[in-house]
């Protein structure tokens, strides 16, 4: 966290929130934010920063989830929901192209070139920031860029709200990924708040990360404006709830390398015990914030004169995701199991330099059957670390 002497750091109240929405909406963005709605919290367009989730939080677990009442009244006291902030970086559909066949036969054709939207995200996670930059290296870095995921992902303002009340299904801490962000001009936020109530009040620790946040950040009403040990405190408060959050988390993941663990139980009995379970629904690929799979299908309306082609998200648990000349590479549950997890957690690092989880617990949550990816690891952990492998038998994977 950004340290108590620095100058874009100041204390901003519920008003400053609420100034802060506007003064987005102002500059012609669309914010994006969490709003308890349906049962759960989901991301929304806000018009006002008074649609946040006051007073909800979260009961989460494998397969679990409920919307509850809190009675302090704080907006950001809950963990992950359904949605992550590639429903609108990388969107479910997106139309590519679209055709028409005039009376003489004649094709034109017409690329969806549309502007992307200005958006201002409110609320990101850590984690989630994570993922967005693992998707930006994914789908803007090497020879096959996105430029329609570039284009909405150059204009998004973000900002970051770090985690005090994690969920029981949270491994953040495992994958390096939160509940705090880091402090500098390369952290990948724009502002970042830390959410803070206690006997001097409701109110946010607000730290610039981008010339564009610093700006904006100078624009909203200060909290005790000029009160040196009014911000120490908070600051102080501010640290003090990340730490605790950090020493709470629902789930860990085993503390080993999992891209070894990975590459070294491809033929684990354990497949066949999560594949027993698993009803390859895709869920997780869904519910992840990292999972980038799309796949394309061209449609035309009843007279055959217009067509268009759309990408739209796929998964690798679909029985035709490997489809070939003859069949599916990957017929058995237990093999599409094991490439969503092996790739996840192993051969993305071969790929993407980097782990493709982000420890959000989303899978976890959102598995009809409760199947827990920490869980999983530990088991692989378990059989992999039992079984003699020669003279190097008592190392680790």
């Amino acid at each position: 966290m950004t340290d108590s002497g620095d100058s874009t750091a100041v204390v901003i109240g519920k008003d400053g929130l609420e100034a802060l929405v506007e003064l987005l909406v102002a500059r012609g963005r669309t914010v994006i934010g969490p709003t308890a709605r349906d049962g759960a919290i989901v991301l929304a367009e806000l018009a006002s920063a008074e649609q946040l989730p006051y007073g909800w939080g979260v009961e989460v677990e494998a397969g679990y989830y409920r919307l509850r009442p809190r009675e302090d009244g704080m907006a950001f006291a809950h963990s992950a929901g359904p949605q992550s902030w590639k429903t609108y970086l990388h969107p479910q559909r997106v139309r590519q192209w679209s055709a028409e066949r005039g009376p003489g036969g004649e094709l034109t054709m017409r690329a969806d070139d549309d502007p992307a939207p200005s958006y201002a995200f409110l609320g990101v996670r850590p984690c989630d920031l994570r993922a967005i930059a693992i998707q930006d290296r994914v789908l803007t870095g090497g020879k096959y860029a996105d430029p329609a995921y570039r284009d909405r992902r150059n204009g998004a303002f973000l900002v970051v709200v770090e985690c005090t009340e994690p969920g029981a299904t949270c491994f953040c801490v495992s994958m390096g990924t939160g509940p705090g962000v880091d402090a500098g001009a390369d952290a990948g936020y724009d502002l970042a708040l830390t959410e803070v109530l206690d006997d001097a009040g409701h109110r946010f620790w607000a730290r610039a990360g981008s010339v564009e946040g610093a700006e904006v950040l100078a624009l909203l009403p200060r909290q005790a404006s000029g009160d040196a040990v009014t911000a120490e405190a908070t600051a102080t408060a501010a640290r003090e709830s990340v730490t605790a959050a950090a020493e709470r988390m629902g789930r860990s993941m085993p503390p080993v390398s999992l891209q070894r663990l990975m590459a070294g139980s491809l033929d684990a009995e354990r497949w066949d015990d999560v594949a027993a379970r698993c009803l390859t629904c895709g869920n997780c690929t869904m519910a992840c914030p990292t999972c980038f799979c799309t796949t394309t299908e061209d449609v035309t309306d009843l007279t055959g004169d217009h067509a268009e082609r759309w990408s739209t998200w796929d998964s690798c648990f679909d029985l035709d995701f490997s489809h070939l000349h003859g069949g599916p590479v990957r017929e058995s549950g237990r093999s599409r199991y094991r490439q969503w997890l092996t790739h996840k957690l192993g051969t993305w690092h071969d790929q993407f330099d980097s782990s493709g989880c982000v420890g959000c617990g989303r899978c976890i949550v959102w598995c009809p059957v409760g199947i827990d990816i920490t869980e999983e690891a530990a088991a692989l952990h378990a059989e992999t670390w039992s079984v003699p492998e020669g003279p190097e038998s008592g190392a680790q994977p």
